[in-house]
């Protein structure tokens, strides 16, 4: 078993302190210069310091609101400031001075929770006084210039307008667009729909005091529903209105009562029931942003596109929550039914201008651990007693400190050299394992890739073998190497099979490999003498045996084939090799063959969205499933490629891509001059992207909460670890958390997450996410910090596992009623607020919206497609990142039609809703699978004639998957449009051409939130 008690459950730190042996383990070569006692410390690299941004002068609401209709300049683009900083305080030894940090060392407060290393506690709130972000206080009379900076929040401010005055909302707007919540930044107030009838409000209410985030912009009230609430900067809507100095702060939202006249020039205007413009949209028109934000850690959100700085809390790129305040009563949580969840993705890709976890060796002694629960060393850790023991935030226990490892403490209770080591000051890291993470003791070998290629006659038919022949040589040369190194140690071996199975033997005594034949009935296999052979110094003789390979089948007529088999013999391989690896099976039919593993076709698309519908979407037998554990605890991971031209049952066979940490991709109807292109891109991505072989993760929390459901392609062991065959950077883990006691009053909520794995190169390693969340016991608190993009996946995954549990209705039901519930709850703290009026909050004001789309979705409601087509969705859905999952249910629409030809960037997209489609216009429709070009009835012919060649639509040739090349700017910059949306996916979409159609108008009923 891969690593799996072994590096969770125990770990060397002292020689008094042994791990537990079982499971697989970890080896490795020094990535830098051991840092420890006896050798100089190499000091980290300092981020460039964050200076608080020049603001623009508050604004002024100039124009009443009546009904929906709205009034006001969209808002701009907010910059984030820092907030003030300076070491922790040692509690204790506040009025004693402190030893600084290095001078370019930025550390936000609130970094550290009280008692752990110093640092002050995870802010919490009271009735008595509201919550606050940490860094940010209330304040009085202040110079202007204080306020205008950025750093202590906005001045106060006061509207006059006529007929009474109309409060100002404050809002840290993200500073880019996409679909909302992705990832926001911190918010502070609630939006709300205004009241249903069209009917206008009146009346004042005095204004609130509430901090405000750390901005000096003012924006118009969210009485009315204002259509920019909550929109990134990138997709505001157009202005409306003029807009001028502000004079006072007031309540982040206010009710009108019957009291305050409707405004003179509103009165003219027709009250409207319904405005759609007016609803919360995930993209509207696009605004400038302005500068390069730096987030650090600490805070809970970003966005889509940032870059980020370590600061003790991993990036949320690896890790992030559904909540950010936590609460701290059993009941609370139960009440707010906001599902408490990580998402995790370990190997995520960083941007050009992240640091990538540092490697650290800790020599033979290996990673410090807690004694008690194996937590790792991390930057929550408490050293005491002059810096001889430690204390863990995770299980309160004491631990030695190892002799090699001790180093004083400073008068503030801190180690001297904590800014010099980055498992004491940063939140993701890792470390050099030492033989106890390993299997048997010992170091591993470096993984290998195997082919395992479906030789049938649907293969050889569809030009399959003949493609792969042609461009092995390219797709080895993309194998994947650890940092720095200069090539890649990865070995490949190949396997055949159609009724019987083949290896081929790399001797280099012989110009061409040998075959070996496997017995499938006896599931029996004789392993070649070299199996595994490096591809660069094997390349003629790789070369020969594709070659050889397309020969001897060329002319083939066997159709029936076995599957299990073959994925059996490569796991005896890699096992006889000693090694970790990866199977790329190439697979076209259902298994019928006599062997392990046969399967019935038992296609029924009548049962879709029947009761019966579940019998459907679940395997048959447990073949696969118990080979796919199988692979798992060898460290095999399974990526099946399906080209199938009818039922192939990809609800049983891809068990197998499930337990081992693999993943499925499909094409059906394949031809190699249509699709090739496509399947050789997602070879090639597949082969090259960052990945972890035999890999184990465990999630430790602090005592009051407990990680309990794991969703994603995995293999949960009986000690709670999940067993990964391999993980990349697509994939991501959404793990539940149950909140079992009502928390300490001292501290908040931590969380390490432990991957062991071996590298590329063949290295044992350990990466550590680390992350601590505040408490807060008023549900005004709680909701202002939820994270909706991490919600949606959770939901999303949740409801894939229920779909094969119960029946269509009512996991439809209960998503609705969850949904409800949550807003419901909030709905509770604001009962000031008319009973026509609904009341979201800004955090998770998409909410109703991403559920819907949820529903309509293919994976819940695909009753018009086949039962493989639903059950691959529903898998793919399970392995997706944030990111992700929020696209392809809300997709990405950009018009082409009024594109930019001397620009290079993407244009902006706009809201997914039919009334946004002109019949003159020309769409492209992005969701992470399908990628639609929509041209209208009415479409300028000059354009149809510079990007297709032809005079008039009729003429374009729908069934192309790509466009023809023209000597033109506009040929050119639709190309390179398309190219890019292709590049952000890690599929390949192909692209299809719809003229009049109402494809596109068909997919957009299924994801959007009103179709008008």
């Amino acid at each position: 078993m891969p690593a799996g008690p072994g590096m969770m459950t125990g770990g060397p730190m002292a020689s008094s302190h042994r791990p537990d042996s079982s499971g697989s383990n970890m080896t490795n070569r020094l990535a830098g210069p051991p840092i420890g006692p006896g050798s100089q410390p190499t000091a980290p690299q300092q981020p460039p310091i964050m200076r608080p941004p020049a603001t623009l002068a508050p604004s002024q609401l100039s124009t009443q609101l009546s009904g929906m209709h709205l009034s006001g300049q969209s808002r701009p683009p907010v910059q984030i400031s820092n907030y003030s900083s300076g070491p922790p305080t040692k509690p204790g030894f506040g009025s004693e001075p402190l030893v600084s940090p290095p001078a370019n060392f930025y550390h936000p407060p609130g970094s550290f929770p009280q008692g752990i290393n110093g640092g002050p506690a995870p802010p919490t709130s009271s009735p008595d006084q509201p919550f606050q972000p940490p860094g940010q206080q209330q304040h009085g009379s202040l110079p202007p210039s204080q306020y205008m900076n950025g750093s202590m929040g906005p001045p106060p401010a006061h509207i006059p307008v006529q007929g009474g005055n109309i409060p100002v909302a404050h809002r840290s707007v993200p500073p880019t667009g996409v679909p909302p919540q992705s990832g926001g930044i911190p918010t502070q107030h609630r939006g709300m729909l205004p009241p249903f009838g069209g009917m206008p409000q009146s009346g004042t209410v005095p204004p609130l005091t509430q901090p405000g985030p750390p901005t000096g912009k003012s924006y118009p009230s969210l009485d009315m529903y204002h259509p920019n609430a909550g929109v990134p900067p990138k997709m505001q809507q157009p202005p409306m209105g003029p807009q001028g100095p502000a004079a006072s702060y007031r309540s982040p939202h206010q009710h009108m009562g019957p009291q305050q006249p409707p405004h003179p020039f509103m009165q003219s205007q027709p009250a409207r029931l319904f405005v759609p413009e007016n609803l919360p949209s995930p993209v509207t028109k696009d605004d400038e942003h302005n500068g390069d934000l730096i987030f650090d850690m600490n805070e809970e959100g970003v966005t889509t596109h940032f870059s980020t700085r370590d600061g003790s809390n991993a990036s949320p790129r690896y890790i992030r929550s559904s909540m950010h305040s936590i609460p701290s009563r059993i009941n609370m949580m139960k009440e707010v039914a906001v599902p408490f969840c990580l998402v995790v993705s370990p190997l995520a890709r960083t941007s050009d201008e992240d640091v990538l976890p540092p490697v650290i060796d800790m020599g033979k002694i290996g990673p410090v651990r807690c004694i008690r629960c194996k937590a790792f060393m991390c930057p929550f850790m408490q050293f005491i007693d002059g810096g001889k023991r430690f204390r863990c935030p995770f299980c309160k226990a004491t631990t030695e400190v190892p002799q090699e490892y001790f180093q004083q403490l400073d008068d503030t209770g801190l180690r001297v050299d904590q800014f010099q080591r980055p498992e004491l000051n940063q939140g993701a890291y890792e470390f050099v394992a030492t033989k106890d993470y390993c299997r048997n003791k010992t170091l591993p070998k470096p993984p290998a890739l195997i082919f395992l290629i479906d030789v049938s006659y649907n293969n050889i038919i569809s030009g399959l073998v003949h493609l792969l022949h042609n461009q092995i040589k390219e797709i080895l040369k993309l194998l994947p190497k650890d940092e720095g190194a200069e090539t890649s140690n990865m070995r490949v071996g190949f396997i055949t099979y159609s009724k019987e199975v083949f290896l081929y033997s790399f001797k280099t005594s012989f110009p061409c490999p040998m075959v070996m034949w496997g017995d499938v009935e006896k599931n029996s296999v004789s392993m070649p003498e070299v199996f595994l052979c490096d591809a660069a110094e094997s390349e003629a003789a790789i070369k020969n045996l594709m070659k050889y390979i397309f020969t001897l089948y060329d002319d083939t007529t066997e159709t029936e084939t076995v599957l299990a088999p073959a994925i059996q013999t490569g796991l005896r391989a890699l096992q006889a090799s000693k090694c970790a690896g990866k199977l790329l099976v190439f697979h076209s039919s259902l298994p019928t063959a006599e062997a392990p593993g046969k399967l019935k076709n038992r296609d029924d698309k009548k049962l879709l969205g029947t009761e019966k519908e579940k019998k459907l979407l679940a395997p048959q037998g447990n073949v696969y499933s118990s080979l796919g554990q199988e692979c798992a605890v060898a460290g095999c991971s399974v990526d099946l490629f399906i080209f199938n031209n009818s039922y192939i049952d990809l609800a049983t066979i891809g068990q197998v891509s499930r337990f081992s940490g693999g993943e499925i991709h499909k094409y059906s109807n394949f031809q190699a001059d249509v699709d090739g292109e496509r399947l050789i891109a997602d070879i090639k991505h597949d082969v090259s992207r960052p990945v972890a072989f035999d890999a184990a993760m465990r999630v430790r929390t602090s005592t009051g909460v407990r990680a309990t459901n794991f969703y994603g392609h995995h293999f949960t062991s009986n000690t709670g670890e999940m067993i990964l065959g391999s993980i990349d950077c697509n994939k991501a883990l959404t793990i539940e958390i149950k909140h079992e006691d009502d928390l300490t009053k001292e501290d908040g909520v931590y969380i390490q997450v432990a991957l062991l794995y071996t590298s590329c190169g063949g290295q044992r390693r350990i990466r550590i996410l680390n992350l601590s969340l505040n408490k807060c016991i008023q549900m005004r608190d709680f909701f202002r910090r939820c994270d909706q993009g991490t919600i949606i996946n959770f939901i999303a995954k949740q409801t894939v596992f229920r779909l094969l549990e119960s029946s269509r209705k009512s996991v439809k039901e209960n998503l609705v009623n969850q949904c409800a519930q949550m807003l419901a709850c909030y709905r509770k703290c604001e009962r000031r607020a008319s009973e026509r009026q609904l009341i979201l909050p800004v955090s998770m004001e998409f909410l109703p919206l991403y559920v819907y789309c949820i529903l309509k979705s293919d994976v819940v409601s695909g009753s018009d497609m086949t039962i493989d087509d639903r059950s691959f969705l529903m898998q793919a859905v399970t392995i997706m990142d944030i990111p992700s999952s929020v696209e392809f249910f809300y997709p990405r629409l950009i018009p082409l039609h009024d594109i930019d030809v001397d620009s290079d960037e993407l244009p902006s997209s706009i809201p997914c809703s039919s009334d946004k489609i002109r019949n003159d216009g020309v769409y492209l429709l992005d969701n992470g699978f399908h990628l639609v070009l929509w041209i209208g009835s009415n479409v300028d012919m000059k354009w149809v004639e510079n990007v297709f060649g032809v005079h008039s639509a009729a003429h374009i040739d729908t069934d192309s998957t790509s466009l023809p090349v023209l000597d033109n700017a506009l040929s050119a910059r639709i190309k390179f449009v398309i190219d890019s949306v292709r590049k952000e996916r890690h599929r390949c979409m192909r692209v299809s051409v719809q003229c009049f159609s109402t494809v596109i108008l068909r997919l957009l009923y299924r994801h959007v939130f009103c179709c008008l």
